[in-house]
This record gives structure tokens, sequence and C-alpha cells, in this order.
């Protein structure tokens, strides 16, 4: 039989804690000693020095098995923690352009959006309309594709230019 381990250390109830009438009791081995009066499984845990400990509070009645608590917490504390070696966390940078940016700094705003998706980052990119340039979506759309142009080879484009009021939102993943 397959029980689930909890994940969280506050819930886990052991020995006295424990407040049902019943409960199916494995031993250390792994062993199932079926349905037994619960003060008789903390007696049987306590005869071999070790705790009662919950895993699955959910079944009717509860499984609870005979092992050493200390060492349990230890076990789910060290899965926790690799868990979290493992988990890579990707943050996403915001670039921001005006629609009459020169060539120089375009190239240098590239430049850099480059760097961020080498670097494992999302990039999102906005270009922004200040007053009447509103009236030239087309200029707009051009250097979003001047852009897309000059990030192709280290990034694909996961959203589509857009508009977003009075900006055009992309967002750039790296490959």
């Amino acid at each position: 039989m397959s029980f689930i381990v909890k994940d969280s250390i506050k819930d886990i109830n052991i020995n006295e804690k424990i407040r049902v009438h019943e409960v199916r009791l494995i031993d250390e081995n792994g062993k199932q000693l079926g349905i037994v009066p619960t003060h008789e499984a903390i007696k049987i845990a306590r005869e071999h020095g070790l705790d009662l400990v919950e895993v699955a509070s959910k079944t009717n009645p509860p499984v609870c098995k005979i092992m050493d608590y200390g060492k349990y917490k230890y076990q789910i504390a060290k899965k926790a923690q690799e868990a979290k070696k493992k988990q890579t966390v990707i943050q996403v940078k915001e670039m921001k352009l005006g629609l009459k940016i020169e060539d120089h700094d375009l190239t240098f705003k590239i430049k850099h959006i480059r760097e961020f998706l080498e670097d494992e980052n999302k990039v999102k990119v906005i270009i922004m309309f200040k007053g009447r340039e509103i009236f030239h979506v087309d200029m707009g759309e051009k250097l979003a594709q001047k852009i897309i142009d000059g990030v192709k080879d280290v990034g694909e484009l996961e959203q589509k230019p857009k508009f977003d009021g009075r900006n055009i939102v992309m967002v750039f993943a790296p490959i």
C-alpha cells in the first residue's frame, strides 16, 4: 500500500496529537499491522523507542507509521531543499523604447536584450507612443520588426507584438 507523504511538517500529527480512535498501523519496516486502537499503536511505538507519525490523514482510518520523527522531519527538509536547488527562476526583464529612437540607441538596446536572453531571462519589449505618434502605427511595427530580426538567433518571440493602450508590447523567451 502506498501512502501520501505530507509536505508541511506543521501538518503532521505525532503520538498524542493523533485524535482518532483507530489507525491503520505500519511498523518501522513497512509491514502493515492492520487497524489498531490509537492508544495501543502509541504503546507499540514507545516500546520500540520510536514515534507514531500520521502519514495519511485523509484516509479512513488514517494511516500511521512507527518511525523516528526527528529523522523523518530531517528527510522532509532535505527533500524540500533538494527541490529548491533544482528549481530555476526565470526573471522577466523589461526594455522600453520610444518611437523616435536613433539607430545607435536601438543597436545598444538590442545588445542589452540579447544579453538578457543569453542569461536565460525573458524580455518584455515595450514601444511607447507619445502624443501624436499614435497615428504612426506603421513606424512602430517597423521598429518592432527590427528588434525581432535583431534577436531572432538568441530568443524566440513568445508573445507577438500587440497594442496595449498607447504601447506595442512583445515578449521574447530564450532559446
